[in-house]
C-alpha cells in the first residue's frame, strides 16, 4: 500500500520566530506560513515550501496577501511567472505610497 501523506516541510525556526513553531498546522494555516516563508526564508525555505503546497496553492494565497514587502512580491513574481499588478497588496500599495516605507 502506497503512504499518500506528504512529508511536512522543514523550515528554519527563526522564520516562525513569533508563533510556537513546534505547534504551527502547516495545513491549517497555510496561507501565513506561505506568506512567512516568502517574506523571511530563503531558498531552501521556498523550495519546501512549493513541494508541500503546490504553485497554484502559494499563487491563491500570495495574490489575496493583505500585505507583502516589494521584495517578496518580486520574488513571488519571479517563481509563479506573474506580474505585481497580480497581487492585491501591490496594487493597494500603489494607491497609498504609505504601505511601502522605501
Amino acid at each position: 500500500m502506497m503512504n499518500t501523506k506528504k512529508r511536512i516541510p522543514v523550515f528554519h525556526r527563526r522564520i516562525f520566530w513569533d508563533v510556537d513553531f513546534d505547534n504551527l498546522d502547516y495545513d491549517l494555516r497555510a496561507s501565513f506560513v506561505i506568506e512567512r516563508v516568502f517574506e523571511r526564508g530563503d531558498v531552501e525555505d521556498i523550495r519546501q515550501c512549493r513541494r508541500y503546497y503546490g504553485d497554484d496553492r502559494i499563487r491563491q494565497a500570495l495574490v489575496k496577501a493583505k500585505w507583502l514587502p516589494l521584495h517578496s512580491i518580486h520574488l513571488a513574481c519571479a517563481v509563479l511567472d506573474n506580474k505585481p499588478e497580480d497581487y492585491r497588496c501591490y496594487n493597494l500599495a500603489q494607491s497609498d505610497p504609505s504601505y511601502f516605507m522605501y
